[in-house]
């Protein structure tokens, strides 16, 4: 099995519009960024493409500078359960190593959003 953890905060996929050509937004900007980002971080373990099948994805999400140490250690770990929705997690992720088509994917056994310190996404794989 081979794992992947990349130290980058994920992204949710944005909802895009047209005219997203020509008027930049704050949201697809950080998107766009977090995309380049994460190829780049790709390349250096030589993921070019996601393998058919994925052990686990796992995305760790940080924790606001705002809360409490308490309240840091109380969520270290735990699941998230807020905006921004999974699957536009798995969409972002799934858009930055597979420019074509994702409908080659047909198994990710286990998928979580978790709180963390730091941003991080987990890969496991069977290649």
């Amino acid at each position: 099995m081979r794992n992947f953890i990349f130290e980058i905060d994920p992204v949710a996929k944005p909802r895009m519009v047209r005219s997203d050509k020509w008027k930049k937004r704050h949201v697809t900007d950080h998107y766009w960024a977090f995309k380049d980002l994460f190829r780049l971080q790709a390349n250096k373990y030589g993921l070019k493409t996601l393998p058919d099948s994925i052990e686990y994805l796992i995305f760790v999400i940080p924790m606001p500078e705002s809360w409490s140490q308490k309240k840091k250690v109380a969520y270290e770990g735990k699941p998230h359960k807020q905006r921004p929705d999974l699957d536009n997690f798995t969409k972002s992720f799934f858009d930055c190593l597979c420019e074509e088509d994702d409908s080659y994917i047909w198994q990710i056994r286990n998928l979580s959003k978790m709180w963390g310190y730091t941003g991080k996404i987990l890969i496991g794989t069977n290649d």
